[in-house]
């Protein structure tokens, strides 16, 4: 697409004009959360957005996420297409019971008569200083739950157009959006093809070691491939955007290219979704890895608050480097 057909603009922007061009094209639809209204969102992604469409169509909420994720349930058993939004991951765990013991299994308790087409988006991952109770990448969690898409934007097209596509799924889509996203520029057609939310993406092609990531991972991960690159290592980076479910062809395609592979998940290794990608991998794939996938993940401890232990914690540039150098060398 030529440079004339794009224009600049901000993660944060292209969520809001997401969310203005679901408002704008269908009745329906509406926002409601905690202060998404007078103040603009708490990362002020809906900002203006209650002046334009007033309060019945931008709805603040208390403090009270069960409360509010119930109502967002009911209203799409209405009929209508409501857009919730959790203010932090953290948090979403008020609302757990609404997400798993509601949205997600309505279909299957009444016997495939009723649907939720619901849309939950909340802000995910550290390395905005925010400690312990805002900092969490729990989107692996809720990868676990049959009944749910989970969706991990980490590229501002993603973020402008994977809304959209969420509003036409007839059941419940939780979309996570990684804090330390939101200034991120760059350039952003002016339009799409129709919009694909159950694939994952190659973001950079390599022969050598396949890297495994999705949100904030991506820029960090390619980051790293650039660097490796340098020395003559070709790593091939998949955005697996999608956690529920999981786009196996491709990585398999990629695990059969490279024969290596390493996962970068800014959540706890134990029991996270990088033991779930290690397992299928080693289920679908076994015969095409010259070495035991690798994981890089988040330290297995609360966020810390000081910023030099909250990037410790977290997957960084240099560290990933270092894991694909000890992937390829260590099994060359």
């Amino acid at each position: 697409m030529s440079s004339a057909a794009t224009h600049k603009t901000t993660y944060r922007d292209a969520v809001r004009e997401a969310i203005r061009e679901a408002l704008r094209s269908d009745s329906r639809v509406f926002l409601m959360g905690e202060d998404v209204g007078h103040y603009g969102g708490c990362f002020a992604v809906s900002r203006g957005l209650l002046e334009e469409f007033g309060p019945e169509r931008i709805r603040d909420t208390p403090l009270a996420e069960s409360a509010f994720v119930g109502a967002g349930i009911g209203a799409a058993l209405g009929g209508m297409r409501p857009i919730v939004e959790i203010m932090t991951v953290n948090f979403s765990l008020l609302a757990l019971d609404q997400i798993m013991n509601t949205a997600a299994t309505l279909l299957h308790m009444s016997g495939g008569q009723f649907n939720v087409p619901l849309v939950i988006r909340m802000a995910t991952g550290g390395g905005k200083q925010l400690a312990a109770q805002h900092s969490h990448s729990l989107e692996g969690w809720y990868a676990h739950i049959p009944g749910l898409t989970i969706l991990t934007p980490a590229t501002i097209e993603d973020a402008r157009y994977m809304l959209g596509a969420a509003l036409r799924e007839p059941d419940p889509v939780l979309i996570f959006e990684n804090q330390t996203l939101y200034p991120l520029e760059g350039e952003l057609p002016l339009e799409a093809p129709p919009f694909d939310i159950a694939h994952a993406r190659v973001r950079r092609s390599g022969r050598d070691a396949t890297l495994l990531t999705y949100g904030a991972g991506l820029h960090k991960s390619l980051a790293a491939a650039e660097t490796v690159a340098a020395e003559g290592i070709e790593v091939e980076v998949v955005d697996l955007r999608v956690l529920r479910p999981l786009d196996d062809a491709a990585i398999r395609q990629s695990v059969a290219k490279t024969h290596r592979v390493l996962i970068v998940d800014d959540g706890w290794r134990s029991g996270g979704i990088s033991a779930e990608l290690t397992a299928r991998i080693v289920e679908q794939a076994f015969y095409d890895l010259d070495a035991p996938p690798a994981r890089l993940c988040g330290a297995e401890v609360p966020m810390p608050y000081a910023k030099h232990l909250e990037q410790a914690a977290l997957p960084q540039s240099d560290t990933i480097a270092q894991a694909i150098r000890n992937l390829v060398t260590t099994h060359g």
